[in-house]
């Protein structure tokens, strides 16, 4: 048992010294800062100038189709690559089985296209 203990020992350093870290992270700029606020320091920025609008208005569902679309991309990337590096070992099925992954994604992908969810106008 002692022996599977001491195989775990350098994970508990890491986390511990990962924790003492985070810890002195968050500690140290509250014992470190100069506090001395002025209403220019604390005031809104947006860009470079004064916030002129609620910052719970209603936004367009074109930002969350982006998003999704990001997202789905993403994940199509996030599968390719280990496909990918391990494509002799998958053979003709798992060619085939990343082909209609990709063909699914495709057809998503051209029936958000035709009805007009990308366009900006």
């Amino acid at each position: 048992m002692s022996e599977l203990l001491s195989a775990y020992l350098p994970v508990v350093i890491f986390i511990a010294l990962a924790g003492v870290i985070g810890l002195a992270l968050l500690v140290a700029p509250f014992l470190i800062a100069i506090k001395r606020p002025d209403p220019e320091k604390v005031s809104a920025y947006e860009c470079g100038f004064e916030a002129f609008d609620d910052a719970r208005m209603k936004f367009d569902v074109r930002f969350y189709l982006v998003a999704i679309l990001f997202i789905i991309f993403d994940l199509e990337v996030a599968f390719l690559f280990p496909w990918a590096a391990s494509f002799r070992e998958v053979g003709w099925f798992g060619f085939w089985s990343m082909m209609v992954f990709l063909g699914i994604l495709t057809i998503g992908f051209v029936y958000e296209w035709r009805k007009g969810a990308l366009e900006w106008d």
